[in-house]
């Protein structure tokens, strides 16, 4: 008789029954006659030993297999350029996306204005008037300190149906932090946003454009979309106001997400520049929406 022990950690057969000595036979055939029984029940049993083996060792692969997790399959949803048909990337399922956001696709000459760095004592309430005159949303990626040093002006951007992304709480590059500083970033502008403004941000853009796989996971866990741009006229660098128009209008086409600022400095040429190009791209037919 055998037995397969030892499944986990390989099988092992092993005997469970013992042989007894002694040259007497109890059946009363003649000894030789049993020896060569014996030897034929041997073989037989050792066959029977072998192919249970086979199959036990089998079995253990089934059940290794089974308890083996499956590896995660991480897929982007990419989409085209909405007039050039290029590849570019577009809103997608959270919980498969690995790419942000860097054209809306809203139609014919749709394109999103994005204010990033505020709120601004300054400068957030004079973006806020130059949008209402013309009537234009925009998204505002706000900055969880600046939230919490200005829950007003953050209230004012809500109140007037603009966006309100989440840009971490202090505007740190995430690619630099480990995982667990990159969600305590995410999570205390969230909460900041939501303390002054009752709302839950579902967008996200990352400082400097610095995303990762953290990031991307988190933004899929907390329901936020990872928001890029397609056009940066670098008005934080100040280049003059006939620069940052020039860029705007040069680059901007269907689908453009535009990036400017209303924090992180003196933004008085983002004011004045904005108050020129806002009304120019009306005039050229462009409409605004807000990035989903």
């Amino acid at each position: 008789m055998y037995q397969c022990l030892d499944l986990g950690a390989g099988s092992r057969w092993v005997s469970t029954g013992r042989e007894r000595r002694g040259t007497k036979s109890r059946t009363g055939r003649p000894q030789s006659w049993e020896r060569r029984a014996a030897v034929t029940r041997r073989r037989v049993l050792s066959v029977g030993g072998i192919t249970l083996l086979v199959g036990c060792v089998a079995e253990a692969g089934k059940l290794t297999s089974a308890a083996r997790p499956k590896p995660a399959v991480h897929t982007a949803s990419k989409t085209t350029h909405p007039s050039t048909g290029t590849a570019g990337h577009g809103t997608a399922n959270l919980a498969s996306l690995d790419k942000p956001v860097f054209y809306v696709d809203d139609g014919s000459k749709a394109i999103a204005l994005t204010i990033d760095d505020g709120p601004n004592a300054i400068y957030t309430p004079q973006v806020l008037r130059l949008l209402a005159t013309y009537r234009v949303t925009a998204m505002f990626s706000m900055i969880g300190i600046e939230v919490s040093g200005l829950p007003g002006v953050a209230r004012d951007v809500a109140d007037a149906g603009h966006v309100i992304a989440n840009h971490t709480w202090r505007h740190v590059d995430l690619a630099t932090l480990p995982p667990s500083a990159v969600l305590s970033e995410m999570d205390l502008a969230t909460e900041a946003i939501h303390n002054a403004t009752g709302i839950v941000p579902t967008r996200f853009r990352a400082p400097y454009g610095a995303w990762s796989r953290t990031v991307f996971r988190h933004c899929a866990e907390t329901g936020m979309t990872p928001i890029d741009w397609s056009v940066d006229p670098r008005d934080w660098a100040r280049p003059g106001v006939p620069a940052i128009v020039r860029d705007i209008m040069r680059t901007t086409r269907s689908g453009s997400i535009i990036l400017e600022h209303d924090g992180g400095g003196n933004r008085s040429e983002t004011v004045t520049a904005l108050g020129i190009v806002i009304p120019r791209l009306l005039d050229a037919g462009y409409h605004f929406v807000t990035p989903q």
